[in-house]
């Protein structure tokens, strides 16, 4: 009987043992994602009851970008489906740094060329070159023009830039140029050609290009007496002379001009 109660009080002793090696392990708490550490009540803690776990705002901020990412989305499907299908590409037509002269006045009136280049300019114009129309007309060839430019300027430091489409009429040709000159624009103006026949407006708008040119030439002065009429009457009465001649077809006679300096008339018309 001594025996049997001593192997019961052992076993007890060993089963008290065993609860309170239990007991004295240590279990971390179990805590929802969704709720917040318990944090003693002090003065911050009203800042811990507000602030979630970092699950939690990990959660939080990976619904906001789904929802904001899913309406920026719905947004762009919105503004998409509103562009017309066959709505062009609008590409920049110059490169940065770039005049466009067909709009542009860059540089009109800023200053005045130096002293060199006006003394070319406004030299005054060789009678020799000179020529007269049968009408009475006279004029300078646009050859001429260049020519001045060229050495008042120096070649490739002028230009003719097109302001306007070329406009091809029945009977005339005509387009709108500006004068440019070492990066300024000079003057603007519109030159015109006629033409009698279909095959001939290539030529004309060539032509229509040295019409704006000598028109341009004005306001820089180039053979200005040449739009003077008393330099027109000087020059007509000296160097010019009108004469009868005879249209060889029709066998009409009719007043027509000429240098005297120049050949008596030929075909068509003869004196």
């Amino acid at each position: 009987m001594a025996s049997l109660a001593v192997t019961r009080l052992t076993a007890r002793l060993s089963s008290s043992r065993f609860s309170l090696l239990r007991r004295s392990v240590w279990t971390p708490p179990t805590v929802p994602k969704t709720k917040a550490f318990a944090v003693p009540r002090s003065a911050a803690a009203a800042k811990a009851s507000t602030v979630p776990t970092t699950a939690s705002a990990e959660d939080s901020a990976q619904s906001i970008a789904t929802e904001s990412d899913s309406s920026i989305g719905s947004e762009l499907n919105v503004r998409t489906s509103e562009i017309p299908p066959s709505a062009p590409a609008i590409l920049p037509e110059l490169n940065e740094g770039t005049t466009d002269w067909s709009k542009s006045y860059h540089g009109l009136s800023t200053q005045a060329f130096s002293k060199e280049i006006a003394e070319i300019l406004l030299a005054p114009v060789d009678s020799e070159d000179i020529e007269m129309k049968p009408d009475g007309l006279i004029y300078l060839p646009e050859i001429k023009y260049r020519r001045v430019l060229n050495k008042a300027f120096g070649p490739g430091a002028w230009g003719l830039a097109p302001r306007s489409e070329t406009n091809v009429g029945p009977k005339i040709v005509s387009r709108e140029y500006a004068l440019v000159c070492q990066g300024r624009l000079v003057a603007i103006a519109r030159g015109e050609q006629e033409y009698f026949d279909p095959s001939g407006i290539p030529t004309a708008t060539e032509a229509c290009k040295s019409n704006a040119l000598m028109r341009c030439c004005k306001d820089l002065g180039i053979a200005s007496e040449l739009w003077d009429p008393r330099f027109i009457r000087e020059f007509k009465a000296k160097y010019c002379i009108e004469v009868f001649a005879e249209h060889i077809p029709t066998k009409k006679k009719k007043k027509l001009w000429r240098r005297k300096d120049q050949p008596k008339f030929s075909y068509p018309y003869q004196e």
